[in-house]
């Protein structure tokens, strides 16, 4: 029970403490250039188009027939992550492209990971549809399974402010302390989560949550968790809670 109140006490300090990304509040497409933001804003210019095609058709093929209003299916982007299962063993997080490879795999009897193109094509359609709408965790109100919710954001608060890697350094020193400056010919953004999937440029494609996640672990040189994994969800849960009442604003370009 101690240990409980103590992470519980950490969690909210991390919250009550985010310095200027608490204060200022602003998405990352603040901190793009002007080339990349006019790229952004032009259809015929901004390469997410493509995949925004492909949703289009696949919403028309596959889902429409179950989900008849893309703008009502659309508002889970903002909704998730969720806890789904009653215990902690049988249950987990899942974010929007766990769902949706979940609805792909009892459609097509076909299991494919959430990161697969398929995927990663409809969340970019969804989070297109869902630009405007304001950020909104879904706190579970079955008491077990808040229980188990709670558990996970207190999970991620301790990442958050935890030094790692070669590097030993942790998220709030970069995406709290040090917004605004350059590193390896970037700019340091807040890390509120309002503009997913995005395209990277140095991908040269389309990447979800998950991999811009791990490409941040990768950059200081510590242990990579495996895409899908519990810690990844967890820290998910606690940047979309942390950006809670922010607008949605789709999918993002990235340098």
């Amino acid at each position: 029970m101690k240990l409980f109140v103590i992470i519980v006490s950490i969690f909210f300090f991390c919250v009550a403490n985010l310095s200027q990304a608490q204060v200022i509040r602003q998405s990352g497409n603040t901190f793009l250039s002007p080339d990349m933001l006019r790229q952004q804003q032009d259809p015929t210019l901004n390469p997410v188009s493509l995949w925004l095609d492909q949703g289009q058709e696949l919403w028309k093929s596959h889902c429409q027939q179950c989900h008849s209003s893309v703008s009502e299916t659309a508002k889970a982007v903002v909704h998730f992550p969720v806890w789904k299962g009653v215990s902690l063993t049988s249950g987990k997080l899942i974010n929007i492209e766990d769902q949706i490879a979940d609805c792909w795999s009892k459609k097509t009897g076909k299991i494919i990971p959430n990161d697969a193109s398929e995927i990663l094509t409809m969340s970019v359609f969804l989070s297109d549809e869902a630009k405007g709408l304001s950020v909104q965790v879904r706190e579970p109100q079955d008491p077990m399974m808040k229980k188990h919710w709670q558990e996970q954001m207190n999970l991620a608060a301790q990442i958050y402010v935890r030094r790692q890697g070669r590097l030993n350094l942790s998220c709030t020193q970069c995406h709290d302390q040090q917004i605004g400056k350059n590193l390896r010919s970037d700019v340091v953004s807040p890390a509120f989560l309002t503009g997913f999937p995005i395209y990277r440029f140095s991908w040269q494609t389309m990447g979800n949550l998950d991999r811009r996640l791990r490409a941040c672990y990768s950059g200081v040189q510590a242990s990579v968790p495996a895409s899908g994994s519990p810690e990844l969800r967890a820290l998910e849960l606690f940047l979309k809670k942390r950006s809670e009442g922010m607008p949605w604003d789709g999918p993002s370009l990235r340098r």
